[in-house]
């Protein structure tokens, strides 16, 4: 999605560890320096992953209204369920920003249903179906492959679920993955950032339809959770995530968390401990509209401030996707997830 990054900071903020043990409320905000026990997690398979990602690929660009996002559906929601997961889909119709009507599907595969403490991972699935950041003007109005942009992150959630699903030791958490569809159909130059629009409403003309309408409605009713954690662009060669502005903002404690684990499982070099700026991403509507601090682990270059040189263009294809970059997100996400205890 084109993506707004509504500012950086210049100066480096001196964050304190989290405890993972510590818990997070809507309207906490403290942080600890009690430093987490680790417990065993399993091995997330990065190379499965990988296959994920260009299984999607396969199907075609997952543009709403057409064939290839109505077969990659399907496939989303058996592969959950096949992973022992209890497999929700809501399907709804999506006004974009010019009136145009779509046909969408979030789907939620959730582990551990009973449960009352639960995690959401998110990610959304479909293509941009416009490639309006292409250096080649022709390919302007072709689709976007979405590999890294979007399918790089429903590739992480699908081998979580299996590797939790192949081994003795399960959480006790309930986790929720929830795959957000008509994330990428907004119009880039036009979009507005209004977080706070009366009761809590944003409006950027077209981005996170999907995530908007689960806030709203929620796959169970009632549903709450302890926090989320949006995947947005996580499987790029030489990826580097900062601690995202209105992560800090919403759930700096899961922030914390989830940095200084990756930390202690030698990932340092992707989760870098430096601030982001505050991107217009699925993480919105859950903070503003559900009230589930929820935080975005999203590739950003701290320098140019950009994201990844394929954003929006047919070249985020398979050639970007690197399994050390896949390996440091899934395995940082399955210690998180097995710490929550």
């Amino acid at each position: 999605m084109n993506k707004s990054i509504l500012g950086y900071s210049i100066a480096l903020l001196l964050l304190t560890a989290a405890s993972c043990r510590t818990k997070q409320s809507q309207s906490d905000n403290t942080q600890t320096t009690e430093q987490p026990a680790t417990v065993s997690a399993p091995t997330f398979n990065a190379d499965s992953a990988y296959l994920y990602i260009e299984k999607q690929l396969a199907f075609g660009p997952r543009v709403p209204n057409t064939p290839a996002h109505v077969h990659t559906a399907d496939y989303l929601a058996a592969k959950f369920k096949q992973f022992g997961c209890d497999v929700t889909v809501q399907s709804f119709i999506a006004t974009t920003w010019d009136g145009r009507k779509i046909n969408a599907r979030n789907i939620i595969g959730s582990i551990n249903p009973l449960a009352g403490k639960r995690i959401f991972i998110s990610s959304h699935w479909d293509s941009r179906p416009i490639a309006d950041s292409d250096s080649i003007v022709a390919n302007r109005t072709k689709p976007v492959p979405a590999a890294n942009d979007g399918a790089s992150g429903v590739a992480v959630m699908l081998e979580l679920a299996r590797s939790i699903q192949q081994t003795k030791s399960k959480p006790y958490i309930g986790i929720d993955f929830i795959c957000f569809d008509v994330e990428d159909l907004g119009d880039g130059e036009k979009a507005t950032k209004d977080f706070e629009k009366g009761s809590g409403e944003i409006d950027y003309l077209g981005y996170g339809l999907g995530s908007r309408y689960w806030s709203k409605t929620p796959h169970k009713p009632g549903y709450s959770a302890y926090y989320g954690i949006l995947l947005d662009m996580v499987g790029a060669k030489g990826a580097t995530f900062p601690k995202e502005g209105l992560s800090m903002k919403f759930a700096p404690t899961v922030v914390n968390n989830v940095w200084q684990t990756a930390s202690r499982l030698g990932f340092s070099q992707y989760f870098i401990d430096t601030p982001g700026g505050e991107i217009t991403d699925d993480h919105v509507a859950p903070n503003y509209i559900a009230k589930i601090p929820t935080i975005d682990i999203i590739q950003l270059n701290t320098i140019s401030g950009g994201f990844f040189p394929a954003h929006h263009t047919l070249a985020d294809d398979m050639r970007y996707i690197d399994r050390g970059t896949l390996k440091a997100v899934g395995q940082t996400l399955l210690q998180v997830l097995y710490n929550e205890q």
